[in-house]
């Protein structure tokens, strides 16, 4: 009778055990390169919101007249500059009417006030128009073609004195205030309400939302210009993933272009 040749029952086992090494070690390498990718994943999506933030944050800021500037810490307050151009006569007593160089683009005009000069007042006073002061009361209209021998000209809803003049003869068209708050783990961005001399925190008006995975506490800081540089804005926050298990810092400065 021929020899049959086979497995022992020992190397059975032995295969099996194997074999469950092997497949338990494949499967925790598998486990740690998906956990690993969809680590990376969350990285570069918070980094990419990070960016995004920043960015809108940054065209808003520069955007702002930098007298109006305010900041409590957690929410930022600043009027932005729709328009700019020079005044032709330095309004000198109280006037409804100032004579101008054309836009290069007629501006919208409602819910807009008038700008010369500012510095040396205080900031509420940048909010608030006080009669005489730098900011006008509402514009009422622009004409903004000149036409034989007649300046372009913006119209004022009531007469208004500005108290200085501005050595290059600029004036700004400035819009109703912006503020960019924190709230729990949300940053807020508020529009569409009106000036006051107290910095609102936050304003009573519906926001946008900027951002929703906010960690910690929101820091805006104001540095103001100096005859070496500009004003700069640094804001710095945290955002979290969605675990909570990791956070990407946010933090970048500003500049504020100063204008006469």
């Amino acid at each position: 009778m021929p020899r049959q040749s086979g497995y022992t029952l020992i190397e059975l086992i032995m295969v099996i055990v194997l074999l469950s090494i092997v497949a338990t070690v494949s499967v925790r390498f598998v486990g740690l390169s998906t956990q690993g990718a969809l680590d990376t994943s969350a990285r570069q999506l918070r980094a990419l919101q990070s960016v995004v933030i920043s960015e809108q944050l940054t065209r808003d800021l520069r955007e702002a007249f930098p007298l109006s500037i305010r900041s409590t810490g957690s929410c930022i307050e600043w009027l932005p500059m729709e328009a700019g151009t020079n005044y032709l006569n330095p309004p000198a007593t109280e006037v409804n009417q100032i004579e101008i160089a054309e836009f290069a683009q007629s501006p919208a005009f409602n819910n807009k006030r008038v700008v010369i000069y500012g510095y040396g007042t205080s900031t509420g006073d940048v909010y608030t128009g006080a009669n005489p002061g730098p900011v006008s009361s509402a514009v009422s209209g622009i004409n903004n073609t000149a036409s034989s021998g007649l300046p372009a000209t913006i119209s004022l809803s009531a007469n208004h004195r500005f108290d200085t003049t501005s050595p290059a003869q600029r004036l700004f068209l400035v819009g109703e205030p912006v503020s960019i708050c924190q709230s729990g783990r949300f940053l807020y961005r508020y529009s569409g309400y009106a000036p006051t001399s107290i910095q609102p925190d936050p304003p009573a008006v519906t926001p946008e939302v900027l951002a929703a995975s906010v960690t910690g506490t929101v820091n805006f800081r104001f540095q103001p210009a100096s005859l070496q540089r500009a004003a700069v804005v640094q804001f710095t926050f945290d955002l979290v993933s969605a675990d909570g298990s990791e956070t990407t810092t946010v933090s970048q400065e500003v500049q504020i272009r100063n204008v006469p």
